[in-house]
């Protein structure tokens, strides 16, 4: 992976996105820093949520395949520790129209018609987040997003989508979970995304009279809680990962869907040039 370069979309001086403290966020542009998101993920993958490493991986101690040279990685920096302590990969429409496979969310959801009725339009795809364990309270998390929005009000984009993970891969033990999101929070019919048939899980174990929303809100993995609290929607259908142990859910996330005071003040920030 050393021969990652350094992304032609942004320079080290305009990397920054946001901070808070010793924390910030900002865009990898080195292969060091690559590397480093990379050493993080497999830290959490496979050893604190025990995926399946190829062994290429285990030698390295890093997780990492074909998607990471062309995508962009937005790191979390605890600059006091200098330590990547959170991240979270980027594919524009730009980088999968580079990449044979497409997007990666495209092996576990038919995004065709979402594709075309997006056509045209600058999309952000999401994977591989995770955050230190020790780092994943609500400023961190609030960081993490602030950092995020920024990078989509500098690049115009007006969706963003992937898969978000529950721990497990028992769909009968996340059925409170899974139904609340489909009951509350699934996607209009018109532009709603579905699991592909054979990898389809049903998300509609529970009728939606039996869902208590606040205890299933505090059952939903934080970065899921925080999507659809931001206004997200979630496809139809969960898949099963077994390589990384986790049920995937599908989060279709229009930006015309944040609060438009949050939009507002970050878009004078960025202006005003206060975002590094």
């Amino acid at each position: 992976m050393s021969s990652q370069k350094t992304s032609p979309q942004e320079t080290p001086g305009k990397a920054v996105l946001d901070s808070s403290g010793s924390l910030e966020v900002r865009l990898a542009v080195t292969p060091a820093e690559i590397e480093a998101a990379q050493r993080l993920r497999f830290d959490i993958f496979y050893r604190e949520m025990s995926a399946q490493a190829s062994p290429e991986m285990e030698a390295a101690g890093r997780d990492f395949d074909d998607y990471d040279p062309i995508c962009q990685h937005l790191l979390v920096v605890d600059t006091a520790q200098d330590k990547v302590i959170a991240t979270y990969r980027l594919m524009r429409e730009d980088a999968a129209e580079r990449s044979p496979k497409g997007f990666y969310t495209a092996g576990e959801y038919d995004i065709s018609a979402m594709l075309k009725a997006r056509k045209g339009q600058r999309l952000l795809e999401l994977g591989r987040s995770c955050v230190l364990k020790a780092y994943r309270t609500g400023p961190t998390m609030q960081l993490l997003w602030r950092g995020l929005l920024v990078y989509l009000i500098k690049h115009d984009i007006e969706l963003m989508f992937g898969c978000a993970s529950l721990p497990g891969t028992d769909p009968k033990t996340l059925a409170l979970e899974l139904s609340y999101l489909y009951h509350f929070h699934l996607a209009p019919e018109h532009e709603r995304v579905r699991a592909l048939p054979d990898r389809y899980v049903a998300m509609n174990v529970m009728p939606k009279e039996a869902i208590d929303e606040a205890e299933a809100l505090r059952a939903l993995p934080p970065l899921v809680k925080g999507y659809v609290r931001t206004g997200a929607k979630i496809g139809d259908g969960a898949v099963i990962d077994h390589q990384f142990g986790t049920t995937d859910v599908f989060i279709y996330f229009p930006v015309a869907s944040v609060n438009p005071r949050w939009i507002s003040h970050l878009k004078k920030k960025t202006a005003a040039g206060q975002d590094g």
